[in-house]
């Protein structure tokens, strides 16, 4: 299971590392897509597969499902760990996530995600400041 934060420094070649507490659930090759809010999100093979499978059999008739997949696949890059756990992110998500210097990577659950430093703050400022008005959410859900 990929949980945690942690803060790494992103290199001049574009590569940031893995933390080694996620390096067994991703394994060598994953993949790394565009996520929401402005994040990435990299899954193990094993979930890509399950998520391409879900979105395989989504109605292909409906412009938002369309729109999403496209998002999702169009976006996807597999990817390898080196030898010292590092992975390389291509420019063209680099850019999409507004990666600089400093990326925080999230593990939530199933995949991991990729942060920019600033983004990563805000959004989780804005969590931590509603955290019992969400929780109360998930309660009537009767998930908490």
């Amino acid at each position: 299971m990929l949980i945690g934060e942690f803060r790494h420094t992103i290199d001049n070649k574009k590569r940031v590392s893995v933390p080694a507490k996620m390096r067994k659930d991703l394994g060598d090759h994953f993949v790394i897509t565009r996520g929401l809010d402005s994040c990435l999100f990299v899954y193990s093979q094993n979930e890509w597969e399950k998520l391409v499978a879900k979105l395989s059999e989504l109605p292909m008739g409906k412009a938002s499902t369309r729109s999403f997949v496209r998002l999702m696949l169009s976006g996807a890059s597999e990817v390898e760990l080196d030898q010292l756990g590092r992975v390389l992110i291509p420019e063209y998500l680099k850019k999409y996530a507004g990666l600089k210097k400093k990326a925080v990577i999230v593990g939530v659950h199933t995949r991991m995600e990729v942060w920019n430093e600033e983004k990563w703050d805000e959004f989780k400022g804005k969590v931590e400041s509603n955290a019992d008005e969400l929780a109360e959410n998930l309660g009537e859900l009767g998930v908490y």
